[in-house]
C-alpha cells in the first residue's frame, strides 16, 4: 500500500520541468520583436541583419498588402498594429513623411524610436531630424543611431572600415537597448550624449573627404607648380634658344620628372609635423599643452599624405617601365647604333646608376610597406608598437632612401651651369630641401643628450620655473 500510495503521489507531485520538458533541458527564450517602419532599401537591409542575428522583425508599412519584397520570415502590418506589437522602433523612412507619427503618439508612448534618416545637405532644416521626431512624439524616447551606415554595410554585415555606430539620446535606458542591439550586429557602439549632438551625427555622412581636402589640396598645388616649373625650363626654354620643338615630352617626360617630386615632397611632409611637435614639446618642457590647430590638423592627415605619396610613387614606377617602348627612346637607340658611336666603361657612372636604382627599388619596397600597414585589416592585427615601428622608423627609413635616390640622380648636376636654365635651380633640387631638413632635424633630436630629455617629457615629466640655483636644466 505504501508503495502504491509514493507511485500515487508521484503521479501527482510531478515537478513541472519533468511534465513540460525532458530532464536536463530548458525552455529555449522568445526572440525580442523588432520593428521597422519603411521598406526601402535601408529598411529591408536592416531586416535582413536583425533576422540573421536571431531577432524577430516586423514592418510598418503604409500598403501592408503592396508595400514590394520584404526579407524572408519577417511580417508586414500597417503602422498602428506594428507599433503596438514592439518596443523598439526603427523609423527607416525620410522626414517629409514624418507627418503620420504624430497620430501615432499614442501607440508609440513609451516606445524606443531609433532614428536612422539624413538630409540631402546640412542646415536644411532648423533643427535635427531626430529632434523634430522628439517634438511629434513627445513621450516616445527618441535616439539617433545607425544613420551613419550604408543599407551595403548593414545588409553584409560589419567590415573594418565601418564598425562604428554612432548613437545620442535623452534617454539612458533607451540608449542601452538600441546599443545591445547594435553590438549584437556585430557593430561598436560610441554614445555622443544627449539628442542635441543629433545635427551632429546627421552632418556626418554629407562630409565629402573631410581629412582628405587639405592633401588633396597640397597634391594639386604641387603638382601644378612643378609641372608649370619644369614645362616651362625644360620645353619653352629650348623652344626659346634653339627654336626646337620638344612639347612631346610634356606626356611623359615631364610627367614622370613631376611625378617623383611631388611624392618626395608629400613623404617628408607626413614627418615635419611630427618633429614640430617634438620641438615644441621641448621648447615648452611639456606634452599636456595643447599643440596649435594648424599642427592639429596637419598631424591628422598624415595618413591621407602618406597614401597620396604612394599614387605619385607608383606613377612613377609605371612611367619608368614604360620608357623603353617609348618611339623617342626607340629612334635615339637606332640613330646611336646607325653612327657606331661607343665608349670605354665609367666604372664611376656605373656605380652610380646602379647605387640610384638600388636605393629607388629600397625606397618604394617601403613605401609599399607602409601603405599596407595602414589599411585598417592589417594595422588592427598588429600591436602598437609594431606599427609604430613600421609607420615611425621604417618611415624614416623609406624617405631617407628615396631622398637618397634623389641626390644620386643629381649627382654633380649642381655643379653645372648649364643646368640653371634662366637662372633657376633643377626641379630636383627643389625637391631636397624639405626632406632634408626633416632628416637633418631628426638626427638633431636622435642625439643622447636631446632624446633623453625628449623621452622623460614624453612620459610625463614637466619642466618648472627655476625658483633657486639647485633646479635642474632640462637637458641632462
Amino acid at each position: 500500500m505504501e508503495i502504491v500510495q509514493e507511485r500515487d503521489m508521484s503521479k501527482e507531485e510531478k515537478p513541472e520541468s519533468m511534465s513540460l520538458y525532458p530532464l536536463g533541458t530548458a525552455a529555449a527564450p522568445e526572440p525580442e520583436l523588432l520593428c521597422i517602419f519603411g521598406t526601402g532599401d535601408l529598411g529591408r537591409s536592416l531586416g535582413q541583419r536583425l533576422l540573421q542575428s536571431g531577432y524577430k522583425v516586423v514592418y510598418g508599412s503604409r500598403r501592408p498588402h503592396s508595400c514590394g519584397p520584404v526579407p524572408q520570415g519577417a511580417q508586414v502590418m500597417s503602422h498602428t498594429a506594428a507599433a503596438q506589437s514592439a518596443s523598439v522602433v526603427f523609423i527607416c523612412i525620410q522626414r517629409e513623411h514624418y507627418g503620420f507619427l504624430e497620430q501615432l503618439a499614442p501607440q508609440l508612448k513609451r516606445k524606443v524610436l531609433v532614428d536612422v534618416s539624413n538630409n540631402l545637405r546640412k542646415n536644411l532644416y532648423p533643427e535635427a531630424n531626430a529632434e523634430y521626431l522628439q517634438r511629434l512624439t513627445p513621450e516616445a524616447y527618441v535616439v539617433k543611431a545607425f544613420n551613419t551606415l550604408s543599407a551595403w554595410a548593414l545588409q553584409n554585415g560589419p567590415s573594418d572600415s565601418n564598425r562604428q555606430v554612432y548613437l545620442c539620446g535623452n534617454s539612458t535606458e533607451a540608449k542601452e537597448a538600441v546599443t545591445e542591439i547594435a553590438t549584437r550586429l556585430g557593430f561598436s557602439v560610441q554614445d555622443r550624449g544627449s539628442l542635441s549632438a543629433a545635427r551632429e551625427l546627421e552632418d556626418f555622412p554629407l562630409q565629402l573627404f573631410p581629412l582628405w581636402r587639405l592633401p588633396l589640396r597640397l597634391a594639386f598645388g604641387l603638382t601644378a607648380f612643378f609641372f608649370f616649373y619644369l614645362l616651362t625650363r625644360d620645353v619653352i626654354y629650348t623652344y626659346a634658344t634653339q627654336k626646337k620643338d620638344i612639347s612631346f615630352r610634356i606626356m611623359v617626360s615631364l610627367a614622370n620628372k613631376v611625378f617623383p617630386i611631388v611624392s618626395l615632397i608629400m613623404l617628408a611632409l607626413c614627418y615635419l609635423p611630427g618633429v614640430i611637435a617634438a620641438v615644441f614639446q621641448l621648447y615648452r618642457g611639456t606634452k599636456y599643452r595643447r599643440f596649435p590647430d594648424w599642427l592639429d590638423r596637419w598631424m591628422l592627415c598624415r595618413k591621407q599624405l602618406g597614401l597620396l605619396a604612394l599614387a605619385f610613387a607608383f606613377l612613377h614606377v609605371l612611367y619608368t617601365l614604360i620608357i623603353p617602348i617609348r618611339y623617342y627612346v626607340r629612334y635615339k637607340i637606332a640613330a646611336s647604333t646607325i653612327e657606331n658611336q661607343t665608349s670605354e666603361l665609367d666604372t664611376t657612372i656605373a656605380w652610380r646608376s646602379d647605387s640610384y636604382y638600388s636605393m629607388g627599388i629600397l625606397g618604394f619596397g617601403l613605401y609599399v610597406l607602409l601603405g599596407i600597414t595602414s589599411l585598417p585589416s592589417v594595422s588592427n592585427a598588429l600591436s602598437w608598437r609594431e606599427f609604430s615601428f613600421i609607420q615611425s622608423k621604417l618611415g624614416y627609413l623609406t624617405l631617407f632612401f628615396c631622398t637618397f635616390h634623389t641626390y644620386l640622380y643629381g649627382w654633380d648636376m649642381f655643379l653645372r651651369s648649364s643646368y640653371y636654365k634662366w637662372y633657376t635651380p633643377p626641379g630636383y633640387m627643389l625637391s631636397l630641401l624639405v626632406p632634408s631638413v626633416v632628416l637633418v632635424l631628426k638626427l638633431l633630436l636622435l642625439l643622447p643628450c636631446v632624446d633623453r630629455s625628449l623621452t622623460r617629457i614624453r612620459q610625463g615629466w614637466e619642466r618648472t620655473e627655476p625658483q633657486d640655483d639647485s633646479q635642474k636644466s632640462l637637458i641632462t
